[in-house]
């Protein structure tokens, strides 16, 4: 499986989670655009801050944190 990697910034996250209908609310979690009550979840169930974000998996809406475990198991998925 072939990996997409685009890089951006801290000041252009917003404008990324826009296009997927999310938000940051003012906690510094991800959101849903529509209901700032609805927290944006991993696979884990775990709720995500904008600091620990890492990306979105392509042609799902998994939403990854940054940390090492997930991560790891991310690349271990991709082999």
């Amino acid at each position: 499986m072939k990996i997409s990697c685009m890089s951006f910034d801290e000041s252009a996250k917003a404008d990324i989670l826009e296009l997927f209908g999310k938000k940051i609310d003012k906690e510094g979690f991800i959101v849903e655009k529509d209901d700032e009550n609805q927290k944006v979840l991993t696979k884990e169930g775990e709720e995500i801050h904008n600091k620990e974000w890492a990306g979105i998996v392509k042609s799902s809406e998994a939403f990854l944190k940054s940390d090492t475990f997930s991560l790891v198991k991310l690349a271990k998925k991709l082999q």
